[in-house]
């Protein structure tokens, strides 16, 4: 027995076997991403986790900014996030290996980070899916990336539908008119 949609974005598969349509698309890794697409500046324009603390800890920040440049090593990019809390920003640099959508965080041996980069539909935006292990923390992350500080309606609503498929609660939305640091500390 097959139900009936009046929207089709959460149309179910079959009565008994409840799986929407689309999140077969949403939560689909991607093939590959190119590298020169990935390189440069991002502002983190959304994100949620399913770990309360650390989706508290998302809310306390004015801004992120992620930027991605290549390294000699053709699997490696290096990877530095930098938070804003008030006047004050945080440096986070990290080695990241890449295969293909895959990618797994080098944090020295404090965690396990590996993730993916999903579909989305915004040309300049990622969507990564970020996997977190610990012996305190096991959590699924997801987070909208863009090369502009906000994002189209329906670019938000193809990413809220992610969350959904992912059973993520409502995203922390960043604040356009924070700004973003710099990339390199200043002195």
């Amino acid at each position: 027995m097959f139900a009936v949609c009046a929207v089709a974005i959460f149309c179910l598969v079959s009565v008994s076997h409840s799986i929407p349509l689309v999140c077969e698309k949403l939560v689909h890794p991607l093939k590959s991403l190119a590298p020169h697409h990935l390189e440069g500046r991002w502002a983190l324009v959304a994100g949620s986790l399913n770990h309360a603390p650390s989706m508290d800890a998302l809310r306390q920040r004015d801004s992120i900014t992620m930027y991605f440049s290549n390294s000699s090593e053709p699997s490696t990019v290096s990877y530095t996030q930098i938070n804003r809390f008030g006047n004050h920003c945080q440096h986070l640099h990290y080695n990241v290996s890449v295969d293909r959508s895959s990618f797994t965080f080098d944090v020295g041996n404090r965690f396990d980070l590996t993730g993916s980069f999903l579909y989305t539909s915004c040309p300049d935006c990622l969507v990564m899916r970020w996997v977190v292990k610990s012996s305190r923390r096991h959590s699924v992350d997801l987070y909208l990336l863009s090369r502009r500080r906000e994002v189209e309606s329906r670019e938000m609503e193809e990413f809220t539908a992610q969350l959904k498929c992912y059973q993520l609660p409502v995203p922390v939305v960043a604040d356009p008119t924070k700004e973003l640091c710099p990339e390199h500390p200043q002195s």
